[in-house]
């Protein structure tokens, strides 16, 4: 009950920030602290931001991608050097513990898969950047894949809003995760299909 109720009050708080005058310093400090530990994702503050000032909505998701991506380095860093310390106590006080147990395995094979995966859909960033950093996954891969996926999820909601503006913005909100799980099967779909052929 109190973890809802805090949860409520940070997500309040973070649909007020869209409104501010500094929303996209707001934005930065959002979506980089999302990647790494903090558990709502920026398209909150994406979403009404953009729907306020669609002329900027490409410098808003370049804002949101750029610190994605660097906030992604900060959960590799402490899956790399402070994982026993600070990411196990963090992922089981979120109750992720057993969800990174389960993918810590597959990384051998599909690392730069796994990143992209969780960067384009709504599966919590965090427990891969820092599940990254734990087996030590090439930061170049990491990095290329963090930059695709958070670029191309920010990027195409930002033009989904500029050129179908509230109707999308309710669209996305009640159909964001069927939608990113359809995309990312059609796309790995995509690859297996030209790997065979």
């Amino acid at each position: 009950m109190f973890f809802s109720q805090l949860m409520h009050k940070i997500y309040d708080s973070i649909i007020n920030l869209s409104g501010n005058k500094n929303a996209l310093f707001w934005l930065f400090v959002i979506s980089f602290v999302e990647s790494s530990f903090f558990p709502i994702p920026p398209d909150i503050m994406l979403i009404p931001m953009i729907l306020a000032t669609p002329k900027k909505a490409w410098r808003i998701a370049g804002v949101c991608t750029l610190a994605s991506v660097i906030g992604a380095y900060l959960g590799y860093v402490i899956g790399y050097y402070f994982f026993e310390m600070v990411a196990e106590p963090l992922l089981n006080f979120y109750g992720y513990l057993e969800k990174f147990n389960e993918f810590k395995h597959l990384y051998e094979q599909w690392g730069a898969w796994i990143v992209f995966g969780a960067g384009i859909t709504p599966f919590p960033y965090k427990i891969i950047t820092i599940a990254s950093g734990v087996v030590h996954l090439n930061l170049l891969v990491f990095t290329i894949a963090s930059i695709v996926a958070r670029g191309l999820r920010f990027f195409l909601i930002a033009w989904l809003l500029k050129v179908y503006g509230e109707r999308m913005r309710v669209f996305i909100e009640k159909n964001l995760g069927w939608l990113s799980v359809l995309f990312l099967a059609l796309l790995i779909g995509g690859f297996l299909l030209i790997k065979l052929f």
